[in-house]
């Protein structure tokens, strides 16, 4: 499996983390999508993407989603693309994905505490962070 993956840029790894939060629950919802296509349109590390690869990123993510150890390669993947200074906005964008349609479930839950894990952030910015997109994503 893993010689057949594509390799990703640092921004298709960052689409593939949003992706793969909102994919985590086998449940793509609209507010989600919406949230990965305006981060892509309003995040200054996006500039230079072409928003055109969120589709081919998306369905190697889903496609690694029905494998087995289709987790650890899709972490690998993001690992290899993302450098390090970037860790910390992969998971920012991946809690504004979860949170912004209102539910956060076990699962996403779940997903978010395994990104934390893979790329390393520290317990204390994970948990402004997290504070920041719940505050972003309040509704009246």
């Amino acid at each position: 499996m893993a010689e057949n993956l594509p390799s990703f840029s640092p921004c298709d790894a960052l689409v593939a983390v949003m992706v793969g939060v909102s994919a985590s629950d086998q449940n793509l919802r609209t507010a989600e999508l919406v949230a990965i296509e305006r981060a892509v349109n309003h995040t200054p590390v996006f500039a230079n993407y072409d928003i055109d690869r969120i589709r081919a990123v998306s369905q190697t993510v889903m496609t690694l989603f029905e494998e087995e150890d289709g987790l650890d390669a899709l972490f690998g993947l993001v690992r290899s693309a993302l450098p390090e200074q970037l860790f910390d906005t992969a998971y920012l964008l991946a809690c504004d994905v979860a949170a912004s349609d209102g539910r956060l479930g076990e699962i996403e839950t779940a997903m978010l505490a395994e990104i934390r894990d893979q790329l390393e952030i520290d317990r204390l910015h994970s948990a402004a962070i997290e504070l920041a997109a719940r505050a972003r994503h309040r509704v009246l």
